[in-house]
């Protein structure tokens, strides 16, 4: 199976057991998507956490934003990448360091990172790629 293959059922499955969404990437502009997709998980009732060092301290799309997931003070269960492809590999590696781990890291649309995606799945967390919850949320949580 292709890395960016998923089963319904996979993806269901860590989209019912996400309850805490930490962002990173998180923009304050209103056209990006890391913006709209955070609105859209925040109405869909999952708690989201921003993540992007020119916006720490501040309240972005009814998101507290700090500047690492290291300073996110409660467990995560999914890191939302909202970075490019190569970026993507030092917003895992963050990840990992997070005690407790996060579930679940899902890189948005378009950004792959099989290196990044391998250590993940080393430490027991799953990993989604070229996916966004925006979208599969509507299509498999009917």
């Amino acid at each position: 199976m292709p890395k960016d293959s998923y089963s319904d059922e996979l993806i269901r499955t860590v989209l019912t057991n996400t309850k805490v969404i930490a962002v990173v990437g998180l923009s304050n502009n209103e056209t990006r998507a890391s913006h709209s997709v955070t609105r859209f998980l925040n109405s869909r009732g999952y708690r989201t956490i921003g993540v992007n060092p020119g916006l720490a301290g501040k309240t972005v799309a009814n998101s507290p934003v700090y500047a690492t997931l290291a300073e996110v003070s409660e467990p995560v269960d999914m890191v939302d990448v909202f970075r490019n492809s190569e970026d993507a590999g030092a917003a895992v590696d963050e990840a990992l360091q997070m005690n407790p781990l996060p579930k679940y890291i899902w890189m948005q649309l378009g950004v792959y990172n099989e290196a990044a995606a391998a250590r993940a799945e080393a430490k027991g967390v799953a990993v989604i790629m070229n996916r966004c919850p925006a979208i599969e949320i509507p299509r498999v949580m009917r």
